[in-house]
């Protein structure tokens, strides 16, 4: 599962390169989670991970604490998580998440943004069964079995475990990621997470032509540029 981090992380780099978009992300999932479990990271651990990624991906405090003040108003817009799926360029497989305020609007957005390539948009669950639905937690570490053990210990249902130039790589299912990060945590201290994510890893990856290639990064543009999209999850191979 490595080379699929690495090809989502090179993803990223492509798609995030307005640091105002990252920021702007941030904060929205940042103050709908505070909004929701409440502002206080040590009684809501979905935000305090969320911080902590914001801090590693160098958003400034005050864009965060923007956002939790934001949520302590207890007014502001509502959003919700709505989540799109289908074909891109050369038959590939994309799957975004977005928070939004109002689902007609986005829909219709990220629908522009697949007939504008000659993409076309799915159902729910048409690409998604495609893909692991994953907790990725990366940190330094050179002891692989003391950490798949502190993980079973816990219950958690490891699907893979990596010990690579001393980082061990976790991959576990997205609804084991509290209990997998809090396991570890409580076993080993104030660990450092290098990775801490929840995220699609495509079962398989698949190669574009050259033409399908500039048609895809298009595609990627025109979603990226849409507030509206948090994450955006494919199978192409980057290398």
């Amino acid at each position: 599962m490595g080379r699929a981090y690495q090809n989502r992380k090179e993803s990223m780099a492509k798609t995030s390169d307005m640091k105002a978009k990252v920021y702007s992300r941030y904060g929205r999932e940042i103050y709908v989670s505070a909004k929701s479990g409440g502002v206080d990271p040590e009684g809501n651990l979905a935000l305090r991970s969320l911080i902590d990624r914001a801090k590693k991906d160098q958003v400034p405090t005050h864009v965060i604490e923007k956002a939790i003040d934001k949520a302590k108003g207890g007014g502001g817009e509502d959003y919700f998580p709505a989540r799109y799926e289908g074909y891109g360029p050369g038959g590939c497989m994309a799957i975004i998440d977005c928070l939004t305020d109002n689902p007609n609007r986005t829909f219709g957005d990220v629908r522009q943004a697949f007939t504008k390539t000659k993409c076309k948009i799915g159902t729910q669950g048409s690409v998604s069964h495609m893909f692991d639905h994953c907790v990725i937690l990366v940190f330094k570490y050179d002891d692989e079995d003391a950490v798949l053990e502190i993980l079973m210990d816990a219950d958690v249902d490891v699907s893979d475990i990596e010990n690579e130039d001393g980082k061990i790589s976790v991959f576990a299912p997205h609804t084991d990621y509290f209990k997998a990060r809090q396991a570890i945590l409580d076993a080993l201290g104030d660990v450092d997470f290098e990775v801490d994510e929840i995220q699609f890893i495509p079962h398989a990856f698949t190669s574009l032509s050259v033409d399908d290639v500039e048609l895809f990064e298009k595609f990627l543009a025109m979603l990226n540029e849409l507030d509206d999209v948090q994450h955006v999850y494919h199978n192409v191979d980057l290398a």
